[in-house]
């Protein structure tokens, strides 16, 4: 699966929050300043060409949606990250959030009572 610009990650959480939408309507969604419609218009058929998005046409007009699962590309989002900057550990990466101040107590004791409760799941 091919890594995604911001701008093209900004419409993909969109179209994943919308399901279906118009290029108006993923214009709406956005924050100020609002991109011009043949901005995000050229960005979708691009998505298109990667594989990320279809559409349905209605005249001269498409309506777009979402070929990837948010949970697929963010499983390979998470493995490329882990991959390129800790080393392919999941330690590191909680050790480099734990050391920046990132994580509460309280987040550090969810994690150890998560990793406790699949210890017994195993």
């Amino acid at each position: 699966m091919k890594q995604l610009t911001k701008a093209e990650e900004e419409l993909m959480q969109v179209l994943w929050k919308l399901e279906k939408a118009f290029v108006k309507e993923v214009i709406e969604e956005l924050p100020e300043p609002k991109p011009a419609y043949n901005t995000v218009s050229t960005i979708i058929r691009i998505l298109e060409k990667k594989g990320f998005v279809d559409h349905e046409a209605f005249g001269k007009t498409y309506r777009y949606y979402p070929l990837v699962a948010r949970s697929d590309y963010q499983k390979q989002s998470m493995k490329t990250l882990l991959k390129s900057y800790f080393g392919n550990s999941i330690s590191n990466l909680v050790s480099f959030f734990a050391k920046e101040g990132e994580l509460s107590q309280k987040e550090m004791k969810e994690l150890e009572e998560l990793i406790k409760s699949h210890k017994h799941d195993s």
